[in-house]
């Protein structure tokens, strides 16, 4: 990524040309493969790139909580999937059927309890909620045994819901090995699968099957799945690099950092800490982020306004005041922590984009 001279640090910096070509070639691969693609937005939260995606031909979004559908309904979204086992109290039951009227909802439920709830929030709406019924194939996170979804897609539609099928998450495919990649992908398809034949079992039409992650893209056969969620894939982040699922050129987001320290050779420090690379630790990836200047070097220590970067024996540091580019090793967190997102293109910034949907939370 080239930087924008005069960068304020620390910031976060969109690549935008390599934004387009991502958002793109996972719209071509949806397309080629007959999938509809339904993108998870709680990896960027903002409007811009979401209006992008649509563009380019994804049916709708995917969201993960109630103020993240709203946040996206504001600037006119209209077809949104809450993928999350919502637990709606009375005013977030007030919210949900506000939202409900505003536009096209879907809504994830793993018990009948949920699904009674959400129907109670939906009484004297107009227009009616679709209900996918979430199994687990293998995350451990939630959803029911596929088997199980037919007795709670009944529940579902008892509760006043219109079930239109089944989704998951194939989480377990987060791992460095290539192999499970694969094969969590056909974890999915088995358990969609299996989730909609209960389903026809009990008299319902099973005509969504969603799934997809980032790290699944390429593994996707046409058949079980029709609809793919993947998220990360606009930004990558030091993760999907360290598991293997993008090269170097395919990162379009970083943080702008200044050296404002060299304590000891080999060691330098930036002023971009936790408050704006976020926290996450993983086990596919060395330290707290990924510098590609520096692709040797490990960000050993994290604090909230401090990234301590120690680099290789012989290896010189940059000078202090330089400013360099820090992938995350997670992006969702790291615009989540953002106001908004500096747009550049070849070495010139082009726009902000504010995270509009940030600290969308509940």
């Amino acid at each position: 990524m080239e930087l924008p001279d005069g960068t304020s640090t620390p910031a976060l910096v969109v690549d935008v040309d390599v934004l387009d070509r991502n958002i793109e070639r996972m719209a071509a691969a949806a397309r080629a493969g007959g999938f509809a693609l339904r993108p998870h937005a709680k990896a960027h939260k903002c409007a811009e790139i979401a209006a992008r995606q649509r563009a380019a031909g994804a049916s709708g979004l995917s969201v993960a909580t109630l103020s993240e559908a709203e946040a996206f309904a504001r600037p006119g979204v209209d077809d949104l999937f809450i993928a999350y086992p919502l637990w709606l109290d009375a005013p977030k039951a007030r919210r949900f059927g506000r939202l409900a009227g505003a536009a096209r909802l879907r809504v994830g439920v793993d018990s009948a309890e949920a699904a009674r709830r959400l129907g109670d929030a939906l009484r004297g709406t107009a227009r009616p909620v679709e209900a996918l019924i979430e199994v687990d194939c293998g995350c451990g996170r939630t959803g029911v045994a596929p088997p199980e979804a037919g007795a709670l897609a009944e529940a579902a539609a008892g509760a006043g819901l219109a079930v239109a099928g089944v989704f998951t998450f194939p989480g377990h495919g987060y791992a460095h090995d290539p192999g499970a990649r694969a094969r969590a992908a056909r974890d999915e398809e088995r358990a969609l699968a299996e989730a909609a034949a209960a389903l026809e079992a009990r008299g319902f039409e099973a005509r969504v099957r969603s799934g997809g992650s980032t790290p699944t893209a390429g593994e996707w056969r046409p058949g079980a799945v029709n609809e793919l969620r993947p998220g990360v894939y606009v930004f990558n982040d030091a993760i999907q690099l360290g598991i293997g699922t993008c090269a170097p050129e395919d990162l379009a987001l970083a943080a702008a950092a200044t050296v404002v320290s060299r304590p000891a050779p080999g060691r330098f420090v930036l002023d971009a800490g936790s408050k704006v690379l976020g926290a996450d630790r993983s086990p596919w990836v060395d330290g707290h982020g990924y510098l590609p200047a520096y692709p040797r070097a490990t960000v050993t220590g994290l604090w909230e306004h401090h990234a301590v970067v120690q680099l290789p024996a012989g290896e010189p540091a940059p000078a202090l005041g330089a400013v360099v580019t820090v992938v995350p090793n997670h992006c969702c967190n790291a615009v989540n922590l953002a106001d908004e997102l500096l747009v550049a293109q070849r070495g010139a910034v082009v726009d902000r984009w504010r995270v509009s949907a940030r600290g969308t939370n509940t």
